[in-house]
């Protein structure tokens, strides 16, 4: 126990030390605990790899960008871009957003933007360690203090800053999202984040039951990664999988829109269906909405016939619904926008083939009757989803204009209102069920036998 205890303190950096001086009095099987989860992962001993110089790095550099770098260099502060923008960098990918990460504090970075005159926006990221400048009064850049997770709950972090950049590395959550880049070009990788990358694997930093139990939603983020950044659709690793199924539980804690946030990603990326297939093969199903009984024939039915078509996460997702019971059970779990919610009652309702002479003709008249601004969204997705023949058609087909207006009707003694929408609507659904080639001439006409069948339904109420 001994040499266990040396070995693993000269790996803590002086903070952990502290840390675990402070927690000598624990059981023997705390005391081991503890040791699991504090030791380092295998790090290298010079994290800088090699110096990046390709356009897509150097096109980074605005005017801006060289006055906030000057700016710390002035003050003595080491500011470097961190995160996703260093893993798409490295991908050849130019990212779309930038993330710094500088061992000044939130009030050093304060006194310094206020000695300055740097107008400083966003003080909501303040308790987190982010502080947004913003140069010349055009640009925003989000720096963040490093940071150690000195408490989490699965959801949320007691965070204590730093000045070692390994501590920060060390709790992100996946190697690949655990480098640095210097402004000079410097890669900096203490966990072999560029190997794994270059081998196309998602791996998380050091012990993945800790990463994940650090933040469950981690668990998602992961799937997300893997679709990402693998080749191929199931070449997961063992004691990933383990260690997402034995934590699956702390989904229970996390809301529904983050949930929704990281599977919506990976429903728009590779291997989508698979890696759903996989999430359901993990037990995670009931944890973020779906039903017990998943419909798992109807998924491999729908993702193996339409991979080609780019579906909607929602349109994929739907093919494990049995009912619209089980959307309005996904919708409470997920909060989903209310396009999204619709379209999944949508498909449920109709995903089983309309037989028709003109097989169009039937979504046609649906978008034309419910007179939603997104019917012809949903019934396209339907399309997708049967990979229908006739999907290009019916993208292609416009739209014809309803011929009757409101002011129509009300030269007719329609009132307005309620009731002249009632008539409307009744005069629509002739006209679709007509296959829309009745004239507003003709409509008018039903206009009388409209009144008076909505006379009569309000009478039998």
């Amino acid at each position: 126990m001994f040499l266990l205890r040396h070995r693993v303190l000269n790996q803590l950096s002086h903070t952990l030390k502290q840390r675990y001086c402070k927690l000598v009095h624990l059981s023997k099987a705390e005391r081991v605990e503890f040791l699991r989860r504090m030791a380092l992962p295998k790090a290298r001993e010079n994290p800088v790899i090699f110096k990046l110089d390709t356009p897509d790095f150097r096109s980074l550099f605005t005017d801006e960008l060289k006055s906030l770098a000057s700016l710390f260099k002035e003050y003595g502060y080491e500011i470097r871009i961190a995160g996703g923008a260093v893993r798409d960098l490295l991908s050849g990918v130019r990212p779309t957003d930038l993330d710094f990460a500088t061992t000044a504090t939130p009030e050093e970075m304060k006194e310094m933007f206020k000695a300055e005159s740097v107008r400083m926006i966003n003080m909501n990221g303040e308790k987190h360690g982010t502080i947004t400048p913003r140069i010349n009064d055009k640009e925003n850049f989000e720096v963040t203090t490093l940071r150690i997770d000195v408490v989490t709950d699965g959801r949320h972090a007691e965070v204590q800053f730093t000045t070692d950049w390994m501590l920060d590395a060390l709790r992100r959550d996946l190697t690949i999202n655990s480098m640095f880049l210097g402004l000079d070009g410097s890669v900096y990788d203490f966990f072999y984040g560029y190997d794994d990358l270059k081998e196309r694997k998602v791996k998380f930093v050091g012990d993945p039951v800790t990463r994940i139990q650090e933040d469950y939603l981690r668990i998602l983020r992961y799937f997300r990664f893997y679709g990402k950044i693998s080749k191929e659709p199931d070449k997961h690793e063992a004691d990933t999988i383990k260690a997402i199924v034995e934590n699956k539980e702390g989904l229970k804690n996390v809301s529904g829109e983050r949930i929704w946030m990281e599977l919506k990603k990976t429903l728009e990326g590779n291997f989508a269906g698979d890696l759903l297939m996989k999430i359901l093969e993990c037990g995670l199903g009931p944890l973020i909405g779906l039903p017990e009984n998943s419909n798992l024939d109807e998924l491999k039915l729908v993702w193996g016939r339409s991979k080609g078509l780019k579906l909607h996460p929602i349109t994929l997702i739907s093919s494990l619904l049995n009912n619209q019971e089980d959307a309005v059970v996904l919708n409470s779990r997920l909060k989903l926008s209310v396009f999204e919610r619709d379209l999944a009652l949508f498909i449920v309702e109709n995903r089983t083939p309309k037989l028709h002479v003109k097989p169009l003709m039937p979504y046609q008249q649906i978008v034309l009757k419910i007179n939603n601004k997104y019917a012809f969204q949903y019934v396209v997705e339907v399309l997708k989803y049967l990979n229908s023949p006739d999907l290009v058609e019916f993208q292609n087909w416009k739209i014809p204009k309803f011929p009757v207006t409101g002011n129509m009707l009300k030269d007719m003694g329609v009132e307005s209102g309620r009731k002249m929408g009632l008539v409307l609507a009744e005069l629509r659904n002739f006209w679709a069920d007509h296959e829309y080639k009745v004239t507003a001439e003709e409509l008018l006409k039903q206009v009388p036998d409209v009144l008076h069948l909505l006379s009569e339904k309000k009478k039998n109420k």
